[in-house]
C-alpha cells in the first residue's frame, strides 16, 4: 500500500524560466550599465581614431568653460578656413565636408544653448565665407554645399529665439551681404528676419536696401549691364518686396516688381495681392495685360522627367482671372473662361470647378457635352489621357476603338495608364495599348525598355483568359507566337520575360 500509494505522488519540479537576452543596442539604460569608467575608455579610444568626433567631444569640454571658450575654439576654425588657398580634390572632399559639419555641429549643440547670437554670429560668418571656399573644392557631388545649406538652416532656427532688438540687428547687417550671397544661402534667414522684426524697423531696413541696391540702368531696352548685375538688383528688390508684403503695401511692391522686371512684371504676383486688399478691379486689369513672351529656362531633369509644362503659367494666370471675376460676381464671365480653358486643355479641374457652379440637374448634361468635346478633341492622346483620369473607362474604350491603328505606341506616358485603367472592364481594347507598346518597343530595339515590355507582356498573359474567342486579331497565342518568331534572337528581352 504504502508503495502503491509513493509511486503515485506526482512529483513537480520546478522549471527556471529561460532568461531574456540582454538587449545590445546603444541606449540610456544599457550606456549607464557599462559604467562611467569603461565609457571614458570607449571616449577616448574613438577620439584616438576619429577626428571629427575628436573635435566634437573638445567642443563639449570648452562649453563646460562657457560660451567664450566654445567660441574661441570656432573662431580659430573659421580663421584657418579663410586663410586656407589650397584645392581640395574629390578624394580629399569627405573628410572636407566632415570638418565643415563638425564645426556646424559644434556650434549648434555647443553654442547656441550657451549664447545664441554668438552662435548667429560664427554662422552668418561660416555661411558668408561660402563662395571663397566652394570656389576651392571638387565638389560635383554637392556634399560639401549640403552642409552650407545645414548651417544655414540651423540659422533660420536659432534666429526664431531672438529678441526683437537682436533680429533687428541682425536684419541690418544682412544687408550688406546680399550682394554677395551668390548661393543664396542667406535668403530664407533675411526673410525669417523680415517677417518677425518690429514694425518699427522695418523702414530703416528698407532704406539700407534702397541704398545698397544698385540703380536701375537709365535706358533698360539698349542697357549692356550684365546678368550678375541684373541678379543682384532683383535680389534686393525681392527682400524690399518681402518688406512691402509685410506692410500689406502693394503700390509699393508693384513699383518694385515694375523697377526689377522692366516689361515682363509678374502679372500674377500683382493681380494676387490686389484682390487680398480688395482691389479687385485693378487685379482684373493686371492680370489681363498683355506680356512680351521671354526666355524659359528648361533643365535637363525638367525634360527628362516630364516636369517642363509650357501651358502652366498661361493655366495660372487663367486660374486667377477667374477668381477675380468670381469676386467681382461676373459668374457669366468666369463660366465661360472654366468652359473655353477646359475645350482648349481638357483640364479636370476647371472641368469639375465649372461643373460645380451650375445650377441643380444642369450638370448632367453639361457633363456629357464636355465628353463628347473631349472625345473629339483635336489630340487624341490628351483626350485619352482625360478620360482615364476622370475616369471614364467607357468613353477610353470608345476612343481607343475609334483610333485602333492610329495610337503610337512610344506615348506609353499616356498608354501605360489608360490599359491600367481598362484591363477590368474593357480587356480587348487594354490589350490592344499593351501590343502596341511592345511591338513599339522590340521593332525598336529600345533595350533600355525591355524590362517595360516585359511586364506589359506579363499583364497580356493575364488578360488572355478574358478574351473572347474572335475579340482580338491575333489571339493571345497566336500573338505571342509571332513575337518569338519576330524578336526570338532578343535573348535579353526574353530572359526579362522568364524571370
Amino acid at each position: 500500500m504504502a508503495k502503491t500509494a509513493a509511486a503515485n505522488i506526482k512529483v513537480e519540479t520546478a522549471v527556471k524560466p529561460k532568461r531574456a537576452p540582454r538587449k545590445t543596442t546603444p541606449s540610456p539604460e544599457t550606456l549607464t550599465e557599462l559604467g562611467l569608467a569603461r565609457l571614458i575608455d570607449l571616449v577616448l579610444g574613438e577620439t584616438g581614431r576619429n577626428p571629427s568626433f575628436k573635435k566634437l567631444v573638445t567642443a563639449a569640454i570648452a562649453g563646460l568653460q562657457g560660451p567664450e571658450a566654445v567660441a574661441a575654439l570656432i573662431d580659430r576654425r573659421l580663421t584657418a578656413l579663410e586663410r586656407a588657398r589650397s584645392y581640395v580634390d574629390w578624394q580629399k572632399r569627405r573628410a572636407f565636408a566632415a570638418d565643415l559639419d563638425t564645426m556646424v555641429s559644434a556650434l549648434v549643440a555647443e553654442l547656441a544653448p550657451r549664447d545664441a547670437e554668438s552662435a548667429l554670429d560664427r554662422l552668418l560668418r561660416f555661411l558668408i565665407g561660402s563662395p571663397t571656399v566652394l570656389e576651392r573644392v571638387d565638389d560635383s557631388n554637392g556634399q560639401v554645399h549640403g552642409v552650407y545649406e545645414r548651417a544655414a538652416d540651423a540659422a533660420v532656427t536659432i534666429a526664431e529665439g531672438l529678441s526683437e532688438a537682436a533680429s533687428a540687428r541682425l536684419a541690418l547687417r544682412l544687408v550688406t551681404h546680399v550682394e554677395t550671397d551668390g548661393f543664396d544661402l542667406l535668403e530664407d534667414l533675411f526673410l525669417h528676419l523680415i517677417a518677425t522684426v518690429p514694425e518699427t524697423i522695418l523702414g530703416e531696413v528698407d532704406a539700407a536696401l534702397a541704398a545698397a541696391m544698385p540703380p536701375s540702368p537709365k535706358n533698360p531696352e539698349k542697357s549692356e549691364t550684365s546678368w550678375s548685375f541684373s541678379l543682384t538688383r532683383s535680389r534686393y528688390g525681392q527682400m524690399r518686396q518681402a518688406i512691402a508684403d509685410r506692410r500689406s503695401d502693394v503700390d509699393a511692391f508693384i513699383r518694385l516688381e515694375q523697377d526689377i522686371a522692366g516689361k515682363r512684371p509678374d502679372r500674377i504676383a500683382i493681380a494676387e495681392r490686389l484682390l487680398v486688399a480688395n482691389r479687385a478691379a485693378e487685379a482684373l486689369d493686371w492680370v489681363r495685360r498683355p506680356q512680351p513672351r521671354g526666355l524659359v529656362v528648361v533643365t535637363r531633369q525638367d525634360l527628362l522627367t516630364g516636369h517642363f509644362d509650357p501651358a502652366a503659367p498661361e493655366r495660372e494666370r487663367l486660374a486667377v482671372e477667374i477668381r477675380i471675376l468670381d469676386t467681382l460676381r461676373q459668374s457669366d464671365a468666369a463660366q465661360t473662361l472654366r468652359w473655353e480653358a477646359f475645350e482648349k486643355t481638357l483640364d479636370r479641374e476647371m472641368l469639375r470647378a465649372y461643373l460645380a457652379k451650375l445650377p441643380d440637374f444642369e450638370d448632367d448634361e453639361a457633363l456629357r457635352r464636355a465628353f463628347d468635346r473631349a472625345e473629339y478633341h483635336p489630340d487624341p492622346y490628351r483626350a485619352l489621357y482625360f478620360f482615364t483620369y476622370w475616369p471614364a473607362p467607357e468613353r477610353s474604350a470608345r476612343l481607343v476603338q475609334s483610333k485602333w491603328a492610329d495610337w503610337d505606341g512610344n506615348r506609353y506616358d499616356v498608354l501605360v495608364p489608360a490599359a491600367e485603367a481598362l484591363e477590368q472592364t474593357h480587356p480587348v481594347h487594354a490589350a490592344h495599348l499593351y501590343r502596341l507598346m511592345i511591338d513599339d518597343i522590340l521593332t525598336s530595339g529600345r533595350s533600355s525598355a525591355y524590362g517595360y515590355g516585359a511586364r506589359h507582356l506579363a499583364s497580356l498573359d493575364a488578360l488572355a483568359a478574358r478574351i473572347p474567342a474572335g475579340e482580338l486579331d491575333p489571339d493571345p497565342k497566336a500573338y505571342r507566337d509571332g513575337l518569338m518568331k519576330a524578336h526570338g534572337r532578343k535573348r535579353a528581352f526574353w530572359a526579362l520575360v522568364d524571370a
